[in-house]
């Protein structure tokens, strides 16, 4: 399987709670109730790396606020990577934080490799995709399964799939955290993360976080938008040892990838974090009220 400058571009935007197709995306995401004033704010950065060689560097942060969410995050490949193939991401997504669950609004990446750029825009409403496109607009494929509508009702975005929103007022780091499946359509596919518990781990970062992480097996089933017939994609429904770690946002019920693995015929695809500085930050009623 081949990682291009593409898909380390994308690690972080599509590091897509958020599998990609070239091997580097995160994780899976629950949008179910958790209580209501819970806030807080991630500033992380991650290394991508193949086989223990570094190929990629990214930046990610996460704000939920009592009624908003927001994430933004860019990427680009760097070390030996750049001796063969430059290119750049950056995504962002936005929603509303409703009765405590996120409810995605809009999606945005934009990924350039050597001198091609590609822009994917998807605008949603109550989990249901209500336009999509992308620039410039890819040629037919008779090989590729047709997304439906019903394929595009009740699913959620890639970035906000990247992180996990724990229900209840339970223990966040609980084994249960992992047990979910996502549905997720990026602009071009529609396809399903399903998770499991495999351990809980320590974690440390050059700044920032110290502590346990979850570490979930990860699942990839697609259903649409994809072509059967490719290797990558082959590759990764039969992957069962795929793994994320998942650590808190501080003020917040959401969990954030920390650490990815993938294994590749070449070596293991790692995405990980050397930054992960998290904070509460208080409701706006509270300051209001100051």
């Amino acid at each position: 399987m081949n990682i291009s400058s593409r898909h380390i571009a994308t690690v972080i935007p599509a590091a897509t709670r958020y599998v990609g197709l070239g091997g580097l995306l995160a994780a899976a995401a629950v949008l179910t109730a958790a209580p209501a004033g819970a806030q807080g704010k991630l500033d992380a950065r991650y290394e991508a790396s193949l086989a223990g060689i570094e190929v990629g560097k990214g930046a990610w942060v996460i704000q939920v606020d009592d009624d908003f969410y927001s994430a933004s995050a860019t990427g680009t490949t760097s070390g030996v990577m750049q001796a063969f193939s430059s290119g750049h991401g950056r995504g962002e997504a936005q929603g509303r934080v409703l009765n405590g669950q996120l409810v995605p609004g809009n999606y945005m990446a934009s990924i350039t490799g050597g001198k091609k750029t590609e822009t994917i825009r998807i605008t949603l409403a109550n989990g249901n995709v209500k336009e999509s496109s992308i620039e410039p607009e890819p040629p037919p494929d008779d090989d590729r399964i047709p997304v439906t509508d019903a394929h595009r009702r009740g699913v959620i975005d890639p970035m906000t799939a990247s992180f996990l929103r724990v229900p209840g007022t339970g223990e966040v780091l609980s084994p249960d955290s992992c047990r979910v499946s996502t549905p997720i359509f990026d602009g071009r596919m529609r396809y399903d993360l399903r998770m499991e518990y495999k351990r809980t781990e320590t974690v440390k970062a050059e700044k920032g976080y110290r502590g346990p992480a979850l570490v979930c097996a990860v699942y990839f089933n697609p259903v649409s938008g994809y072509i059967p017939d490719r290797a990558a994609i082959k590759y990764l429904i039969k992957q069962r040892d795929m793994e994320v770690w998942l650590a808190p946002i501080a003020g917040t019920r959401v969990l954030a990838p920390f650490r990815l693995k993938i294994p590749t015929p070449v070596g293991n695809a790692m995405l990980e974090a050397t930054q992960f500085i998290t904070q509460a930050t208080p409701p706006k009623s509270a300051s209001r009220a100051q």
